[in-house]
This record gives C-alpha cells, structure tokens and sequence, in this order.
C-alpha cells in the first residue's frame, strides 16, 4: 500500500512540475493549466481516499514480530478528538480476519499527565504508557475452559 502512495504522490509532483514549467506563457497554455489542475485534484483525492479508507487513524504498520507465529503485522492507531485532552493509542492486528489475531488493546489518557507545567513532554512517563500497552498486547490471552 504504502508503493502505491508513493506512486501516486510520484505523479502529482510530476503533474505540479508540468504545470509549473511548461514552455508557454498564461494565456496561450490556459487549458493545459486547467487540465494539470483537474488531474492534481482527481489524484489527491484518490491519495486521501486511500488514507480514510484504508489507514483510518494508523500512522504505524508494522511487519510479524519477529519469533511469533502471527502472520500479519501490527496496526498503531492514535486519537485525540478536537476540544478533548483525552488521548487514546490503540494496537492491533493488521489482518483482523486472521486466525492468529489477537483483540486490540488500547488506553485512553489525559495527555496533561505527559507534560510539566512549563508544557515539556516527559517522554519517560509516555513510554512508560506506551511500553506497558505493548505488554498487553504481547501477553497470551486467557484460555476458557
């Protein structure tokens, strides 16, 4: 997926290139200016369609841990609403159809709990969140009788 992205980011650079510098000046290349900015637009849609689609709120995709018998990644998901301090980070399954997957874990927090009065991130206290939410993640589930 994120090849795709890529691409697809490849060619609207290359769109805003053409557009910037083809040879004719503004009135004679008139509709080739609205034809480049048709195409950029379409392209940057199909860009932020992928992205609501398909990554949702993710901004991490990882491959198999390493030693484990999954088969599909990790998914990070993070969201903080607007107007709220409440943060919550969620981890999950990257192929929640898969038979290995697990249930997602996630904490919801106030991210004023992170930061000192002076407004500094206390990156020891947010790992510590972080690490202890991978540990959830990473523990075997409870096995019914």
């Amino acid at each position: 997926m994120s090849n795709i992205r890529l691409l697809i980011g490849v060619i609207i650079i290359v769109i805003a290139l053409f557009a910037q510098f083809y040879n004719k000046k503004f009135p004679e290349n008139r509709n080739f200016l609205i034809g480049c900015i048709v195409l950029y637009i379409v392209f940057n849609g199909i860009l932020q369609l992928i992205m609501y689609v398909k990554e949702k709120n993710a901004f991490l995709f990882t491959y198999p841990p390493t030693g484990s018998f999954n088969t599909t990644g990790l998914v990070v998901t993070s969201k903080l609403p607007r107007f709220s301090d409440m943060y919550t980070l969620i981890i999950g399954t990257a192929d929640p159809q898969s038979i290995s997957a697990k249930p997602p874990v996630e904490f919801t927090k106030s991210v004023t709990q992170w930061f000192t009065k002076d407004g500094v991130l206390v990156e020891g206290l947010f790992w510590k969140d972080v690490e202890g939410l991978i540990n959830e993640y990473a523990k075997e589930p409870k096995k019914s009788k």
